[in-house]
């Protein structure tokens, strides 16, 4: 059943297929992970009052950078550097905060994730290109 299907996204056949509720299509799964979805997808358990848009967010993402720290900092301290499966599974979970706010914030400020992504990109490739990816300063 499912390889007659196509990605209502890219039209392809033969994807993993996965169905979204809100929308009456199918979306493989490269199509639909991307930041734009997962910002949209965040929106929904974003729970805090309106006035606290973007200054809520903001701070649960330095909150959430710091205990990212906080875990790297001391697998350094305790563990010589090693990474083990647990400490990495931990590393998953704050990362994906990190995510989340960062998406809920760029949503705050009504700027899409996936064109936040897409201007980094072009301009770390313009940088490369240029040979400018060292140095300091964001316009170099």
């Amino acid at each position: 059943m499912f390889d007659q299907l196509r990605c209502a996204k890219c039209g392809e056949k033969g994807h993993l297929y996965m169905w979204l509720s809100e929308f009456p299509s199918f979306y493989c799964r490269s199509c639909d992970n991307d930041f734009t979805t997962y910002q949209r997808d965040a929106r929904e358990t974003a729970i805090y009052p309106k006035h606290m848009a973007v200054l809520y967010p903001t701070l649960g993402l330095a909150g959430e950078v710091g205990e990212v720290a906080e875990k790297v900092k001391k697998i350094y301290r305790d563990d010589k550097g090693e990474i083990t499966k647990e400490k990495r599974a931990d590393l998953v979970k704050e990362l994906g905060d990190v995510l989340w706010y960062l998406a809920t914030l760029a949503g705050d400020l009504g700027l899409d994730l996936g064109d936040v992504a897409e201007e980094n990109l072009k301009k770390l490739r313009d940088r490369a290109a240029r040979k400018k990816l060292q140095g300091s300063g964001d316009s170099r």
